[in-house]
């Protein structure tokens, strides 16, 4: 598809958004428990990054098909590290101006899985345009127990939504879905297996090739197979009984999956203005654009 490779734009110095992990959240997870899932068709843009961390945190896919497997194939490589563990996504192409709040809410988010062990956990940011490009979250009551209020249940997931909806939803108090998630491997597991069973039981087939050198094979011949399918709108939109939101407010929250957005960031930052940055930047703005057009 036509995916524009915002992600791999310097924002942070000469530091893309490809980074591990956000200055925010790499604070509190040790390295070694963090992954990066990226696709080998973009080796070229992440290969420097990725040439000091090690193979077993780098999750290589053969191609895109959307984000439903790609969260997939994390959860199942997860799973036998650590079937009990938590586990937390973070889009790269995301930007938070506040890291010491987005922190904060993921702490909140951790303790509301650790509450409600069965669901899954969505950051939900207070809009302030009708954006019909974002996923929209309606909050239901909230999730009780020891949590905040600021935590509630998901009434239901819109994804995408027409302008005229999307106005409707934003005066009913609804939320951009960030599309950070924290929860449960099997609490991820459930709602896939409810809203994609055909593709969970593709990848439970090549479970055995998982940390062997039969493992790349074994993917690229599942990719070759399997349709593109996305999480939000093949699992998201159709489990909203298995989620929880958390109201996340102050965290300068930016989903940079359109040049004109990073532009939008990097003239805030001043950082086009910076000597010798300033063409690195117009040489990807262009590789992006050429990109972009080849879809």
């Amino acid at each position: 598809g036509r995916v524009p490779r915002t992600q791999l734009w310097p924002l942070r110095g000469r530091q893309t958004l490809a980074h591990p992990a956000p200055a925010g959240v790499s604070r509190g997870l040790q390295s070694v428990r963090t992954l990066l899932v990226l696709t080998s068709t973009h080796e070229s843009y992440y290969a420097d990054e990725g040439a000091g961390i090690p193979s077993s945190r780098l999750l290589i896919q053969p191609s895109n098909q959307g984000t439903a497997p790609a969260i997939l194939y994390s959860l199942l490589r997860v799973r036998e590290m650590d079937p009990k563990g938590v586990v937390a996504f973070f889009p790269s192409d995301h930007h938070f101006s506040d890291d010491d709040a987005f922190s904060r809410h993921i702490d909140s988010a951790y303790a509301a899985a650790a509450f409600r062990p069965e669901m899954v956990i969505l950051l939900g940011i207070p809009p302030v345009t009708p954006e019909a490009a974002y996923g929209w979250i309606e909050p239901g009551i909230p999730l009780g127990g020891p949590v905040p209020d600021s935590v509630c249940r998901v009434s239901r997931f819109w994804e995408k939504p027409s302008c005229s909806v999307a106005s409707s939803l934003m005066g009913r108090g609804c939320l951009w879905n960030s599309f950070v998630m924290v929860g449960y491997v099997h609490a991820f597991l459930n709602l896939i297996r409810c809203a994609l069973p055909r593709l969970l039981e593709a990848f439970e087939s090549i479970r055995s090739s998982f940390f062997t050198a039969y493992e790349r094979v074994a993917l690229c011949e599942l990719y070759s197979g399997i349709r593109s399918t996305g999480f939000s709108q093949d699992v998201l939109s159709v489990k909203a009984d298995g989620l929880a939101v958390l109201r996340a407010t102050g965290l300068g929250w930016s989903d940079l999956g359109e040049p004109g957005r990073v532009h939008s960031i990097l003239e805030r930052k001043a950082v086009l203005t910076e000597r010798g940055f300033s063409n690195d930047f117009r040489e990807r703005d262009g590789a992006l654009a050429r990109m972009t057009a080849a879809g």
